[in-house]
């Protein structure tokens, strides 16, 4: 039996624009992220399309000792769908940094069922969790500034409940 990352790199990969073509997605208005990984706009979004379908929502898995867990079933409950011809489509957020370190699963499905090209999802995919990082911390150095630069006029704490966030289990 073929191991998870032998299988990812025996996959000859389809270009992302290719994907968004064959489940209607105008060329124009994917927005590449490299190659095989793009966003698209919200407004493509046809809400009457989504009155009329199924919404399959997998929040939690115990996950096997192998690292099976929500995408791989994810992944697998849509491969399966469209093979017995419905149409299905699985959306999945970006990974936190703890499966990369192999704290949980995989963060990238196992066996048949992976998201690929698995290096780029799992090493800042396009960049969103940075970005919040970024942003988050910046405000929260700006707010423990402001508060030390005006101390003398009151601004005691005892406590600050606005904490700096990092996408990895942190005990501190």
């Amino acid at each position: 039996m073929k191991s998870d990352i032998e299988i990812a790199r025996s996959v000859e990969l389809k270009k992302i624009k290719q994907v968004a073509e064959s489940i209607g997605i105008p060329r124009d208005e994917v927005e590449n992220y490299g190659r095989y990984i793009a966003k698209i706009p919200e407004y493509l979004i046809d809400e009457e399309k989504v009155k009329k379908s199924n919404l399959i929502l997998i929040t939690a898995i115990t996950a096997t000792k192998a690292g099976i867990g929500k995408t791989t079933v994810s992944i697998g409950l849509a491969l399966g769908l469209n093979k017995i011809g419905k149409k299905a489509i699985v959306a999945l957020r970006e990974p936190s940094l703890g499966p990369c370190f192999g704290m949980k699963g995989g963060a990238a499905g196992g066996g048949y069922a992976q998201v690929l090209p698995m290096e780029k999802i799992n090493l800042h995919f396009t960049g969103d969790f940075h970005a919040i990082t970024s942003a988050h911390n910046m405000i929260s150095a700006l707010l423990d500034n402001y508060l030390y630069q005006n101390q003398s006029k009151g601004f005691g704490l005892k406590e600050i409940l606005w904490r700096r966030v990092l996408d990895v289990n942190d005990r501190s």
